[in-house]
């Protein structure tokens, strides 16, 4: 039992004094970074879907 203790208050003290937390402007600032990436692979692979799409569709009416 003494070494669950002994872990617990470890992980107290990595988590209050040697873990550098962001600011919040640097996580503002890492979200937005976040969604703007998040957006343009969204659109980057509509598109990609829809050429795919558009290419199937243009062999099938070729073929039937």
């Amino acid at each position: 039992m003494k070494k669950i203790i002994n872990y617990i208050k470890e992980i107290y003290n990595e988590l209050v004094h040697k873990v550098s937390w962001p600011t919040r402007q640097e996580l503002s600032s890492s979200t937005i970074v976040v969604m703007i990436a998040s957006l343009i692979m969204a659109v980057v692979i509509f598109a990609i879907d829809f050429s795919f799409e558009s290419l199937v569709a243009f062999f099938y009416s070729k073929v039937y």
